[in-house]
């Protein structure tokens, strides 16, 4: 502008291009019946409405706790497990948010779900409720993981190929490839009677699930198998937990009366202990792992913390067939007990388990970051001129991006030009037609790292020479 008046002026000129701002990659979605269906005014529903919580307090104030069950205590002071005696609660909603902060977790976001407002777990939510609670998720832009942990309520059926909860899998993988910025965790079902590591492994259910999820969008998902013995008690109502089963002994009463055996029937209740589905753990290992070191770096090789065992025993032999399905080629990531190591994820491969290109969690997740990362930096060209100044910002902006990906591990290669490529400009990536018509196509290939799934040790004989 013309200055009017004679002085001195300063004026600050922009030599740098913008950057890109990378987007959070562990950000998980949890859908589920809560305790509390109300906001705090005791008036507006949270029925799928995702809320952004970061710890299990805000949790507890929010959505309340988990649903207080009812146990026999048998007078040799063990949990009576005659009456049906579930291995996994119905309402796990709580517990899994709990289990993922366990495991590294940062924010997540919950959404409530459900056929009724009333306070408590009396209504149990139906495939429609779950299905409205995913899509109020779909409308979060920061979300980029589903964890349907409480959904598996909708069994089924041994070996489960029929269940409504397979079913809902696949509207979560159909989201996820809708939005491409995020990814899907599924669990194996697995089953509802009490389980131990004693349990031979049922490969049908792993068989029932490949047939059940279906064979599209396998790339945005993957599966963990078996379920885990927690290190955490299940939640019990004094008032109603009994010992004996003549319905008289009431828990509270002992209690309040100052008994001996209400000590010995919370000796028992303490050792009660909870079975969890894994997909809320991995969850948090997911965003362990991407904040010690990064989105690339495979979620696995990884202890799972609050976990005493798997529920069931896994070796190599078994593993062969978990990680490479040779018909349909629908991996599932194995949680394995090691001696002196405890438990472990031992596996990282998406549903896609034979895709040269999205076999692997690690390559899925870091292309959603970059792709998500890079289209929201690049908003501010929307409207700019068309030309080569524009296309210039942009390869500049990127490719900085990019190399700093590289310098930190991500992109395979011996220098920049190996690990990636940026490519815009008109004869590269449009023709005049493109532009005459408001398009900037941008080309971006990057060189992934993949992880080393097969450490092959080649030992001989060295001949000793005069």
């Amino acid at each position: 502008m013309q200055k009017q008046t004679p002085g001195v002026y300063v004026e600050e000129k922009s030599i740098f291009p913008p950057s890109v701002a990378e987007v959070a990659t562990a950000i998980p979605a949890f859908i589920g019946a809560t305790d509390k269906k109300l906001e705090q005014d005791g008036e507006t529903s949270l029925l799928n409405k995702p809320i952004r919580i970061t710890s299990m307090l805000q949790y507890e104030a929010v959505f309340g706790g988990p649903e207080l069950e009812t146990f026999t205590i048998t007078t040799a002071g063990e949990i009576d497990k005659s009456a049906g005696y579930r291995a996994v609660p119905k309402n796990i909603m709580y517990h899994c948010v709990k289990h993922f902060f366990a495991n590294g977790g940062g924010a997540c976001y919950v959404t409530s779900v459900g056929g009724s407002t009333e306070a408590g777990y009396s209504t149990e939510p139906t495939k429609d409720d779950y299905e409205a609670g995913l899509a109020a998720v779909k409308q979060v832009d920061e979300v980029t993981l589903l964890v349907l942990s409480d959904a598996i309520r909708l069994i089924g059926e041994p070996p489960f190929q029929n269940s409504e909860y397979y079913q809902l899998c696949q509207t979560a993988l159909k989201q996820c490839s809708d939005t491409k910025d995020r990814f899907a965790l599924i669990d194996v079902l697995d089953d509802q009677a009490a389980l131990s590591p004693s349990d031979s492994l049922k490969e049908s259910y792993m068989d029932g699930m490949r047939e059940a999820i279906g064979k599209e969008h396998l790339k945005y998902g993957a599966a963990y198998y078996p379920y885990l013995k927690t290190s955490m008690a299940r939640s019990y109502d004094p008032e109603s937990t009994q010992l004996g089963n003549d319905n008289s002994d009431k828990l509270k009463a002992l209690r309040d009366a100052g008994s001996e055996q209400a000590s010995m029937m919370e000796k028992a209740l303490a050792k009660n202990y909870l079975v969890l589905p894994p997909s809320a753990a991995m969850a948090g290992i997911y965003a362990q792992v991407d904040k010690s070191r990064g989105v690339w770096k495979a979620p696995a090789n990884v202890s799972v913390s609050q976990v005493f065992e798997p529920t069931r025993v896994i070796d190599d032999v078994i593993q062969e067939s978990m990680n490479v399905d040779t018909v349909g080629g629908k991996s599932i990531n194995a949680i394995r007990a090691f001696t002196g190591q405890g438990t472990l994820v031992w596996g990282a491969r998406t549903l896609a388990g034979n895709d040269n290109e999205w076999r692997y969690i690690p390559v899925r997740r870091l292309f959603n970051m970059v792709e998500e990362s890079v289209q929201q930096a690049s908003q501010f060209a929307v409207f700019e001129p068309n030309n080569a100044f524009t296309w210039l910002k942009l390869k500049t902006m990127i490719s900085s991006y990019l190399e700093s990906l590289w310098k930190q591990g991500a992109l395979f290669g011996n220098s920049a030009e190996q690990a990636f490529f940026v490519n815009v400009g008109l004869g590269q990536t449009m023709t005049e037609n493109d532009i005459n018509n408001g398009y900037l196509n941008i080309e971006i290939g990057l060189a992934a790292v993949r992880p080393a799934e097969f450490i092959v040790l080649t030992f001989s004989h060295k001949s000793i020479s005069s």
